[in-house]
């Protein structure tokens, strides 16, 4: 089975040679290839090479567009610097205040690099690999792309001080992100990951009133144009997880901090599964080759066979190549 045909299977509940990898790799597939951290985020051709040798030498059944939540940013008006070899830093243009975000007016995707770069990035990876391998795009969620634009803190205080301005500002931010669904999906997206991390700080109340329903018309938008959808919150999310599942996400990523994947497999539809959980840092960084393969082991019989072998977010860049490849040992 090929990458696509594995992961599809797997998504239907379908016999599979083994269990699909998705490793959310970013800086380490840099440094793995040898480019500078710039140049990956803003060359879709270095990007998409770089992503590819990795896939291609570990045997990663998905290729995806991450490395960094700040394409939409930029095309709200966040200025960005972009260090040679480190993550991009906001260097001005956040929104001043609540009132200012309830203005808040869609992106179109097609006016900004950042959005474009992405898109060609999609098209890069299918004529490189068609449909043998799974192929991720990736827009942010509406509770991460506020906290983007206002700044974390400003923004936790925002969803207590007036919930219904920062509702309007993520109805602009869902807005815009719809049609960027739909141009990556047209450049040949197998799926769409949603990016909503800030959710799992927020509580399960703010989360039903802020991000859920907006998630929901996602994943919705996805599914219509024949896709599938990935939901992605880092930390310990166990206290929205079972809502997490009902947004209808194919996928859902669970990050090492949930304590236990096995009390929410009921909640899972047919057709859904997790991601995870395996610990990027002690484990999958600082761990043996066989501490890997156990954990994996664990994951899948935690999660019921339900689980794309994955750690729950970003793996260091340091990690050894060693240490990689055991993730597909098992």
């Amino acid at each position: 089975m090929n990458g696509l045909e594995r992961t599809l299977a797997f998504l239907s509940g379908q016999p599979v040679d083994r269990p699909p990898v998705h490793p959310i790799l970013m800086r380490w597939t840099a440094r793995h290839a040898g480019v500078n951290y710039r140049d990956f985020i803003l060359d879709p051709a270095v990007k998409t090479s770089a992503v590819l040798r990795c896939a291609e030498e570990f045997d990663h059944d998905w290729v995806t567009v991450m490395s960094d939540p700040w394409a939409e940013a930029s095309a709200f008006g966040i200025e960005l610097d972009y260090p040679k070899d480190d993550l991009p830093i906001d260097s001005g243009g956040r929104l001043p205040d609540v009132e200012t975000a309830a203005a808040l007016r869609p992106y179109r995707p097609l006016d900004h690099a950042r959005c474009r770069n992405r898109i060609e990035e999609i098209r890069l990876f299918h004529d490189a690999v068609g449909d043998t391998r799974f192929i991720v795009g990736w827009v942010e969620g509406p509770v991460a792309e506020y906290a983007d634009l206002r700044g974390v803190s400003e923004a936790a205080m925002d969803f207590l001080d007036d919930p219904d301005a920062c509702g309007q500002a993520m109805d602009a931010i869902v807005d815009g992100a719809l049609e960027f669904i739909t141009l990556q999906v047209e450049a040949g997206a197998h799926c769409i990951g949603i990016g909503d991390a800030f959710c799992s700080q927020i509580g399960p109340v703010l989360y039903r009133e802020l991000a859920w329903a907006r998630e929901k018309r996602m994943i919705d938008h996805i599914h219509s144009l024949g896709a599938r959808a990935k939901l992605h919150i880092c930390g310990n999310t166990a206290p929205i997880l079972s809502d997490m599942i009902a947004t209808g996400a194919d996928i859902i990523d669970i990050d090492h901090l949930v304590p236990d994947m096995s009390l929410f497999v009921n909640d899972l539809a047919p057709n859904q599964v997790f991601s995870g959980k395996t610990d990027p840092v002690s484990i999958i960084r600082n761990g043996t080759p066989g501490e890997i393969a156990a954990s994996v082991r664990a994951c899948r019989a935690e999660a019921r066979g339900r689980v794309i072998v994955s750690a729950g977010c970003e793996i260091p860049p340091d990690t050894s190549a060693a240490n990689l490849r055991a993730l597909t040992s098992e």
